[in-house]
């Protein structure tokens, strides 16, 4: 940038002395000029030849030739104007370059290069890629996280270089914590879970090295204009020669056909739409690739971990009749807490989302494919498969009619040998993929793919939730890759996936997107563009700012283009001299950078800063607000049975945990956070549906009560089935009130809920 700058200042001074000295004398005006066109000419050259080795030609042998022309022909001004006119662009190009690809550097800067690890009674700082699995790192304030790894304190990370949010996030202990982030708050010790190398940053810092080693890529639009762009020119400025025997004629056509425009626009757009995507969170390797993926029409995305959160959770408890669900995942998790099991992780995570506090258990052991047992209060307790040559209970043949039917797997807890309740687990559809989907669409992506190797049953109820066009189940990784070679033939097409097995359709695609956060060191590196949070609504933002930075890249290439063809007819008839026409083309320069500059603010951004808290704080209550939700169904199956002396306490304990926590949860949410989010959508009419939502599941509830109230002594036979509906009639409602704020609200901001 500063040899650029100084030859601008050299050449600025050189024409404003030539100015000056016009006054007084011409010939010492020319002389500067002409110092100021020879100037420009020596690095001009050196770029041609650069060029020229490269078996390429454009803009600057152009100015080289413009240059030489006015110097020949003694447009000494128009020759000292068009080396402004150079000095200029290179100083454009270079800012412009450095302007769009600062979000890529910062990505590199922040690449940790030592940690901390505790050993023993000291802390040791080793190079970050000594770190293995296992180690436990300790991250003092303000340093970066060299790995991924498990919180085992409460942190608060600042994650904005990797999700462009600029809110702390308080991370709890047992939380995964993804390398890359900054520690905002005290001194914290994470487990690794991964080396340097295989971690989250690892893939992203790679691909950011490879943009940032690009550049700003000369698009291959500019290439296939510029080929035929120089020989027009010359041809004009030939014409206009022959014609009028009137060599200035031609050089001004030369001054004036530089295509600028076409050459500095594409770059500069496509290199500002790297680096906008690069703050929306996903890096994208090269130029080539964001051009791409903007002209995309087909979108093939595998399922678990993708659209799915890429793991089992439990979503419901069927429990034993009289069995309180809350200390069953107390005393299950408290046999789990030390499993690595994706299950069991599943049912530490359900106590701790719920609120409930294991239990302390004692001789813990685990068999493989069983489950784990251990000592509760006295109380063997397995979690795991069924205890061998057990009937199962009514109660635990509808928990296993019911799973079948949910397409979920079944944790069974029992104690003492009998079963106790189902923990109903499955791998649920990520909250923000039905929002992300149809900002797809709305983008023009005309095919939407789901391949997975699942099973044909729960790959087919995934895309019907989400509205995909299509599914291919129980696809290995060369099924993949034979569907993407499929697709590439009607038109471009973009995979996305997290697997190992995602690596090779990736790489065959037209665009490979892995996610980061998750995803595996084989998919990262095959991928052209890593999404760098766990969020798959950045893959929307992502083709939005490709789109955009497409169409401004031709936008400012095709006007400036035009611009610079109309100023060499002009000049062809005589209408600009030397001098206006290259002010006339460093007009159209100067324009039509700045307008390709505009991708760095594609998009509204919405700060969601005012709403992230009150967002944060409802997200995590409908987690714990869990075992009142189960409790309407456990009410309505007991009232099934047909037992009106047994259900009742049912009923009543569901009214119960209705009345303690559900309605001032419902209530909260109207008066303090739809306000919040009407304001912030700038529509009071926003919350109307769900605020009717709220008055039905307030008048069922209070339906319940009546119910209550008309029987203080025990339900009657006559009421049974009204009150089962009603029950089922709330279950239902409640499901999908939760899962509506779960997509449409809860996703407009960054929580950690």
């Amino acid at each position: 940038m500063f040899r650029e700058v100084a030859l601008l200042s050299s050449i600025g001074a050189l024409v404003a002395a030539g100015l000056i000295a016009r006054v007084v004398s011409a010939p010492v005006a020319d002389g500067l000029w002409l110092a100021a066109t020879v100037a420009a000419s020596v690095p001009a050259a050196v770029w041609v030849v650069r060029d020229l080795r490269k078996r390429r030609y454009g803009a600057d042998l152009l100015a080289l030739v413009a240059l030489g022309g006015a110097a020949a022909v003694g447009e000494y001004f128009a020759g000292a104007l068009i080396a402004l006119m150079v000095a200029t662009g290179r100083v454009l190009d270079t800012y412009a370059g450095r302007r769009a690809s600062r979000d890529l550097s910062a990505l590199l800067a922040r690449a940790p290069v030592q940690a901390h690890l505790r050993r023993g009674g000291s802390v040791d700082t080793v190079p970050a890629a000594g770190v293995i699995a296992g180690d436990t790192v300790v991250v003092f304030p303000g340093e970066t996280v060299p790995v991924d790894g498990v919180l085992a304190m409460e942190g608060v990370f600042d994650e904005s270089a990797l999700t462009g949010e600029s809110a702390p996030v308080v991370r709890r202990a047992g939380d995964d914590v993804r390398s890359g982030v900054a520690n905002a708050g005290a001194t914290v010790d994470i487990r690794a879970s991964a080396s340097a190398e295989q971690s989250t940053y690892a893939g992203i810092v790679t691909l950011a090295r490879e943009a940032a080693a690009a550049g700003a890529p000369v698009a291959r639009l500019a290439d296939r204009v510029a080929v035929w762009f120089l020989p027009i020119a010359l041809a004009v400025a030939g014409a206009a020669w022959a014609v009028t025997a009137d060599p200035v004629r031609a050089v001004a056509v030369i001054v004036t056909a530089t295509p600028c425009p076409l050459l500095l626009a594409v770059p500069v757009a496509v290199t500002a739409g790297m680096s906008r995507s690069a703050r929306a969170g996903v890096v994208v390797k090269d130029g080539a690739a964001l051009e791409t993926l903007g002209r995309a029409r087909t979108l093939a995305m595998d399922k678990t971990g993708t659209v799915t959160v890429g793991r089992p959770e439990v979503f419901d408890v069927a429990m034993a009749p009289g069995i309180d669900d809350d200390m069953v995942l107390r005393q299950a998790a408290a046999v789990e807490r030390y499993s690595p099991h994706v299950l069991a992780c599943a049912v530490t995570r359900a106590a701790r989302q719920r609120g409930v506090k294991p239990l302390a258990a004692e001789e813990v052991s685990e068999q493989p494919g069983r489950g784990a047992t251990g000592v509760v209060e006295g109380r063997r307790v397995r979690v795991g498969r069924l205890p061998e040559h057990t009937e199962p209970a009514p109660w635990a043949e509808a928990a296993l009619r019911r799973a079948r039917l949910d397409l979920a797997s079944i944790v069974w807890v029992s104690v003492d040998e009998v079963p106790v309740a189902a923990l109903l687990v499955r791998d649920r559809i990520r909250p923000d993929a039905g929002r992300t989907m149809r900002r797809l669409r709305a983008a023009g992506l005309q095919r939407l793919l789901l391949l997975t190797g699942d099973r044909v049953d729960n790959a087919a109820e995934v895309a019907r939730m989400l509205g995909l066009s299509e599914v291919r189940a129980d696809a290995d990784p060369a099924d993949k890759i034979a569907a993407v070679h499929a697709e590439r033939r009607n038109g471009v097409t973009v995979m996305v996936g997290d697997g190992v097995n995602d690596a090779p359709a990736l790489a065959a695609a037209d665009v490979g997107i892995a996610l980061g956060s998750r995803g595996s060191t084989a998919a990262v590196s095959a991928a052209d563009a890593v999404i760098v949070d766990d969020r798959i609504d950045r893959l929307a933002d992502a083709v939005d700012i490709a789109q955009r930075s497409h169409r401004l890249a031709v936008q400012s290439a095709v006007v400036g283009m035009a611009l610079s063809l109309l100023a060499m007819i002009a000049a062809a008839f005589g209408l600009l001299v030397p001098a206006a026409g290259a002010l006339v083309q460093e007009g159209i320069d100067i324009a039509v950078i700045l307008n390709a500059l505009r991708a760095l603010r594609i998009g509204p951004h919405r700060d969601t800063a005012a709403i992230d808290p009150l967002v944060a704080r409802f997200a995590r209550e409908h987690n714990r607000l869990q075992s009142a939700r189960a409790s309407v169904r456990q009410a309505a199956d007991a009232l099934a049975d047909g037992s009106a002396g047994s259900a009742d306490a049912a009923v009543r304990r569901c009214l119960e945990l209705l009345t303690e926590y559900l309605l001032p949860h419902e209530h909260a949410e109207e008066s303090q956070l739809y306000p919040a989010l009407a304001e912030f959508l700038h529509d009071p009419e926003a919350m109307v549906t769900m605020s009717r939502e709220h008055s039905e599941i307030e008048r069922l509830v209070d339906r319940i009560r009546r119910h209550l109230a008309e029987s203080p002594d025990g339900l009657r036979a006559d009421q049974l089935a009204d009150l089962r509906a009603t029950l089922y009639g709330l279950d239902a409602i409640l499901t999908l009130h939760f899962a509506q704020e779960d997509e449409a609200l809860f996703t407009l901001a960054h929580t950690d809920g």
